[in-house]
C-alpha cells in the first residue's frame, strides 16, 4: 500500500479481515411512525453536538460509529473492527454505544420539543470480510456459493439462538469481498453477542473449507433439514430461507418438538439440532468470541436460558429499543443467566453470589487495565474439548482481561475526538469521513488529503489535542 496521502483508492484495500454491524429502525413520533430523512432531513437535526460528515444523510458519530437514514428507517453501524479474539464482543459493544449515543439525543430531543420518539426493532446485518486471494478462488470456492452453503446451514442455529416468533426469515447475501448475514435485530446485548459469537464462528470457519458446495454440509456429517430450499433474495443476487422453506413454520413450532426430518434419516428438534451445528463450530465459536457470549450461547441451545422462541409472543421490548439497557437482562423474560452459569456438581461447594457474578459479567466492562495492551491479546482461555455432564461442550474459562479497543474502532473514535494528526511536517484535522475505509483531512493551508484507515492506523501516535 502506498502511503502517498493523496492516493484515493477506490476498492477495499483494509490490510485486516474485519467484522461489522448494522442495525435498522423504524422510527414512532407521538405514536405515529415517520420516514426520518423526510421529517428530520439529516441525523444532524437531532443532534445537538458537531459531527464528521459521511454523506448528505449520514453522520460520523463520536462512539466511533455511524447514523444514517436509509430506505424510511434510521440505521446505525458499528466502524470495522479487525478479526480478533473476542472482535463478536467488541462489534456487539460497538453497536450498542452507537445506539445509546442516537437513543441519548433523541432523550434531548424529546425535551426541546415535547414528543415522544421510539425506535421499533426492525433488522440487523452481519457483514464478515471474504478476503480469500483470487489465485485460493475457483468455482467452487466464490463467494457467490458461500452464500448458498450458508443460506442451508444457518437458519436453524440462527433461528433458535436470536430469532422471535414474529420472525420470517435470515438472508444471506454476498458482497464483493464481504458476505452478509440479515435477520431480526435481538433487542437484548446479551442474547445478540450469542448470535453474533455463533454467526462469525460458523461463516470464518466454513470460508477455510477447501469447496462450498451444498453437499459439503452432508460429507462433515452437519446435520441438515430435509426439504428445504432456500429462495432467491430480492437484492444483490443473494439468498433467503424463509419460513414457507421449511416443511413446516419454524417460528410458530416449538423448538425441542422433534418434527424436523434429516436428509440422514434422524427426526430431531430445532435445538437439537442447533446444538449439533455449533458444537461442530465450537472452536471457531471459541476462537472470536469471549467467555461471556459464549456460555450464554450453548446456555440457550441447551435449554438452560430459553429462546426468544420458547416464549409465547415476541417481547415488548422490540418496540422500544434504547431506552433501559442492561447487559444480559434487558428482556425479562430471560433473566435466569445466573441459574445457567451455576456449578451442577452437587459436590462443589455453593458458589458465592461474586463468583456467578464474575461468570456473568459482561466484556464491555471498559477498555483492559493495561492500557499498552496489544489490541490482539486473547482472553486466558482454558482448552477442554470433552463435553459437560449434560453434553454441552465445555467453555473458555473467565478469567479474561477487559476487553480492549480494536485497532480500527481507535482510529475512528480519534476521527471524531476533535484532535489534529501531524504526519512528517503537516498538521491535519479531519474533516470528513468517506466509507469505512478513508478519512479526508486538511492541512493548516486548507488543502484536502485522503488517508486510508490503514494509513492513519499506521500514524496513531501523531494525534494531538
Amino acid at each position: 500500500m502506498s502511503n502517498d496521502p493523496l492516493r484515493f483508492p477506490y476498492r477495499n484495500e483494509l490490510d485486516l479481515p474485519v467484522v461489522g454491524l448494522e442495525a435498522e429502525f423504524k422510527v414512532f413520533i407521538d405514536e405515529e411512525e415517520i420516514v426520518p430523512e423526510e421529517y428530520w432531513r439529516a441525523p444532524t437535526s437531532f443532534i445537538d453536538r458537531p459531527l464528521l460528515q459521511r454523506t448528505s444523510k449520514s453522520s460520523q458519530l463520536p462512539t466511533g460509529g455511524a447514523v444514517y437514514f436509509d430506505g424510511g428507517v434510521l440505521e446505525v453501524v458499528t466502524p470495522v473492527i479487525e478479526m480478533a479474539p473476542q472482535c463478536t464482543a467488541r462489534v456487539v459493544r460497538s453497536l450498542w454505544e452507537q445506539l445509546g449515543f442516537v437513543r441519548d439525543q433523541l432523550d434531548r430531543w424529546e425535551k426541546r420539543n415535547a414528543k415522544r420518539v421510539r425506535l421499533q426493532a426492525y433488522s440487523c446485518h452481519f457483514n464478515i470480510s471474504y478476503e480469500l486471494e483470487r489465485s485460493e478462488r475457483n468455482r467452487n470456492r466464490t463467494v457467490q456459493k458461500l452464500a448458498l452453503l450458508l443460506a442451508h446451514l444457518l437458519p436453524v442455529p440462527v433461528l433458535v439462538t436470536g430469532a422471535n416468533k414474529e420472525s420470517t426469515g435470515i438472508g444471506v447475501r454476498p458482497r464483493r469481498e464481504r458476505i452478509e448475514i440479515t435477520l431480526d435485530f435481538t433487542p437484548d446485548p446479551g442474547l445478540m453477542a450469542a448470535t453474533t459469537a455463533l454467526i462469525v464462528g460458523i461463516v470464518r470457519d466454513v470460508i477455510g473449507w477447501p469447496s462450498y458446495r451444498v453437499e459439503e454440509l452432508e460429507a462433515r456429517r452437519i446435520p441438515v433439514v430435509a426439504g428445504v430450499t432456500p429462495g432467491k433474495h430480492a437484492t444483490r443476487n443473494g439468498w433467503v430461507t424463509r419460513d414457507f422453506h421449511f416443511p413446516r413454520n419454524p417460528f410458530a413450532t416449538h423448538p425441542d418438538e422433534r418434527v424436523w426430518p434429516l436428509t440422514d434419516g434422524r427426526t430431531l428438534s430445532m435445538r437439537e439440532i442447533a446444538l449439533e451445528i455449533a458444537t461442530a463450530f465450537r472452536e471457531s465459536i471459541r476462537q472470536w468470541s469471549d467467555p461471556f457470549s459464549y456460555r450464554v450461547l450453548f446456555s440457550v441451545l441447551c435449554g438452560e436460558t430459553p429462546s426468544l422462541l420458547d416464549l409465547d409472543r415476541r417481547p415488548p421490548a422490540y418496540d422500544d429499543v434504547g431506552r433501559e439497557v442492561r447487559w444480559g437482562t434487558t428482556l425479562p423474560e430471560l433473566r435466569n443467566f445466573a441459574g445457567a452459569m451455576q456449578d451442577e456438581s452437587n459436590e462443589s461447594p455453593r458458589r458465592r453470589r461474586a463468583d456467578v457474578e464474575e461468570k456473568l459479567a459482561p466484556p464491555w466492562r471498559g477498555e483492559a487495565a493495561n492500557r499498552r495492551e496489544r489490541v490482539t491479546l486473547p482472553a486466558r482461555i482454558e482448552r477442554r474439548d470433552a463435553p459437560d455432564r449434560r453434553g454441552r461442550p465445555a467453555g473458555p474459562s473467565s478469567a479474561s482481561p477487559r476487553l480492549s479497543r480494536s485497532a480500527y474502532e481507535k482510529v475512528f473514535r480519534q476521527l471524531a475526538s476533535g484532535k489534529r494528526l501531524r504526519i512528517g511536517r503537516e498538521v491535519l484535522t479531519p474533516v470528513a469521513v468517506r466509507g469505512w475505509y478513508h478519512a479526508i483531512f486538511e492541512n493548516a493551508r486548507g488543502e484536502e488529503r485522503t488517508l486510508s484507515i490503514d494509513q492513519v492506523l499506521q500514524n496513531m501516535s501523531g494525534w494531538r489535542e
